[in-house]
């Protein structure tokens, strides 16, 4: 007997308040590194209304601030991450040059540093370095889109650039920066078989009415960008539900970094281990671990081995070695799972400061995954999307006994 559910994720634009200060505190950490590759960065940002306030832990070594706000121009990246979002309308309250920026920063702690620095410390057990804070991270990867990414979270990213894009042609004058999008898919045994329900929610002007907007979203932006076999007669398009969206971004509601780490990862359909990315330098195995799980799911998937694979380790703040390390293929395995995770051990080193050498993160490539989800990109920079450990595998699973 076939089973049948709906399985939905959500997305949102680059004008969504949450968004709005992840991209600034990824604005934040590509400046950084620009200044100096091995800064320590924690940037975090709240906004509301015709405020933001940048604060958090950075530390840039190689020309000697502590006092990063010194060598930084904070107050300036916030606006320029405002202005390339779009915030620039005189009916907005949020305008990238009106905005209050207020900044509240400090240097590293020093007891974390340590943890982190490779080298001996005082209660410290290994001089190596060591992963900059204790936690849990999930990789995943399914077959279900060219990207091997979930179909929920990939079609209502989709939705979000198309939005994005037409925005910033200044083509349709209405179309303001805060948007949402949301894709029900129907599945059957596994298998996306149909969409039942698209929701979109963008801000606009005052002067639209609701049957344009719904006409646009419709036609320009759900029709043109979703697979036309997985669209149907019952599919239900809900376009700005409430009626009315003028009054939107932080001046609607508060903005805050690290609040949508579902739309960043993979749309509900793989776990989380509830770190966030954004504002984080690379030593933060919440970002660069959840990079290298991707990195190494999307590999296992791509080679053959599963049809879904999920990757969960988890670190000890300053401990270069993970604490544990699990693969679950939820039954679609083609061969079995322990021989999967031993050549995982054995192609892929999940020591910190292997993982950034192993995908090149020290260089200002974050505010290019800030927005429409950190995986599934097709971008050269963002290595953990590579399939190129495919053969490596091939090679390892061939070398490990059956069991």
């Amino acid at each position: 007997m076939s089973k049948s559910y709906i399985f939905s994720s959500e997305s949102v634009g680059e004008g969504h308040p949450d968004k709005v200060c992840d991209t600034i505190s990824d604005y934040v950490l590509d400046a950084c590194i620009q200044a100096d590759k091995t800064s320590r960065v924690a940037c975090e940002c709240y906004a509301k209304s015709n405020v933001v306030v940048v604060g958090g832990e950075i530390t840039i070594p190689a020309i000697g601030y502590q006092n990063p706000s010194e060598a930084i121009d904070f107050i300036g990246l916030a606006r320029q991450a405002i202005r390339d979002i779009g915030y620039t309308n005189d009916d907005d309250v949020f305008h990238a040059d009106k905005v209050f920026v207020n900044c509240l920063i400090t240097g590293q702690s020093p007891d974390i540093a340590q943890g982190v620095d490779a080298k001996k410390a005082v209660g410290k057990k290994t001089a190596k370095q060591g992963a900059g804070d204790q936690g849990l991270m999930f990789g995943y990867a399914c077959n279900e889109t060219p990207e091997l990414m979930p179909a929920p979270i990939m079609f209502a990213h989709r939705l979000g650039r198309k939005l994005t894009e037409i925005r910033k042609t200044g083509k349709v004058p209405w179309l303001r920066p805060d948007a949402k999008s949301q894709v029900s898919v129907q599945y059957v045994d596994g298998q996306p078989v149909g969409i039942s329900n698209v929701v979109i929610s963008t801000q606009h002007a005052a002067d639209v009415s609701h049957a344009e907007i719904e006409k646009f979203c419709i036609e320009k932006v759900i029709k043109a960008v979703l697979p036309k076999n997985l669209l149907n007669a019952k599919t239900e398009f809900l376009i700005n539900p409430t009626g009315r969206f003028v009054v939107g971004g932080p001046q609607g509601d508060t903005g805050l970094t690290g609040r949508k780490i579902i739309v960043d990862s993979y749309g509900g359909m793989g776990r989380h281990g509830g770190g966030a990315f954004s504002g984080k330098d690379p030593t933060k195995v919440d970002r660069s671990a959840a990079y290298l799980g991707r990195w190494i799911a999307k590999n296992v998937v791509a080679a053959g081995f599963a049809a879904k694979c999920e990757v969960q380790f988890a670190y000890a703040i300053g401990h270069p070695d993970p604490v544990s390390v699990h693969v679950d293929t939820f039954g679609t395995a083609t061969v079995d799972e322990d021989r999967i995770s031993t050549a995982i051990r054995k192609v892929f080193s999940f020591q910190p400061a292997d993982i950034i050498s192993q995908l090149n993160l020290r260089r200002p490539i974050y505010k290019q995954t800030t927005n429409y989800g950190h995986f599934g990109k097709n971008d050269p920079d963002i290595t953990w999307e590579k399939t190129d450990k495919v053969a490596a595998l091939k090679k390892a699973i061939g070398k490990v006994a059956t069991v």
